[in-house]
């Protein structure tokens, strides 16, 4: 994906400048994102959080038609329509987030605030391809990438997908999918951080929050 075309501004080499203070932790869904990036902000005060997923209703009131045209068709669907009527794959490959739009107002958010303290900005929209560019040095950035298992474990406990699988007319199937997709998209991740040359840490039942906590801490040098 052309990073330019998703708003990026030109001149990458001064972009990745003013964004050198910035450390990037993506990842799949459940994969604990959240909670590591608070806690290096808290450890490693004054970091700054950013968290994308706190930012996506105002970036979807912020889009366009013609710039997001992937986020015009979901608002248009229906639970059912979005959740239960579509395979996996389908909802997996249509995805708004997923497909990157809104990427360019993550960047100018980002760009907007003070250079000093650095930021740590999380979310499942950091897609390798679109952050490798903003790199001024690999170890910035990282992909937590979670089992089949752990990311059930999460969200049960945390019951973020059910409470969107409840609202549909089946909310099993539609559970069902939801976790197919993300453990999709999860997979392709994965693929492309390899592919890209950028770190990823994979994240199990067997990893204590303390240990992965660490291992990012010390990915990005802190």
């Amino acid at each position: 994906m052309d990073t330019e075309r998703r708003g990026v501004p030109a001149g990458l080499e001064v972009v990745r400048a003013q964004l050198r203070h910035v450390y990037w932790i993506g990842g799949g869904s459940g994969s604990g994102k959240s909670t590591i990036a608070r806690r290096l902000a808290a450890a490693h005060h004054p970091l700054r959080l950013y968290a994308t997923d706190e930012v996506m209703e105002d970036h979807a009131r912020r889009s366009t038609p013609e710039r997001s045209p992937f986020l015009t068709r979901f608002m248009a669907m229906d639970m059912d329509e979005r959740w239960v009527n579509q395979s996996p794959q389908a909802m997996l490959e249509t995805f708004h987030w997923f497909r990157g739009e809104g990427f360019e107002l993550i960047v100018e958010d980002v760009l907007g605030l003070p250079r000093k303290p650095s930021v740590i900005a999380e979310g499942f929209r950091l897609l390798p391809h679109l952050v490798k560019p903003l790199l001024a040095a690999s170890r910035q950035a990282v992909w937590l990438l979670p089992t089949p298992a752990f990311r059930l474990a999460a969200f049960e406990s945390r019951g973020s997908s059910w409470a969107i699988a409840s609202k549909t007319n089946d909310p099993k199937r539609a559970l069902r999918n939801l976790l197919e997709r993300d453990r999709m998209f999860t997979d392709r991740l994965h693929e492309e951080a390899n592919r890209l040359d950028l770190r990823v840490i994979g994240v199990d039942t067997t990893v204590t929050e303390d240990d992965l906590a660490e291992e990012v801490r010390e990915a990005f040098g802190l």
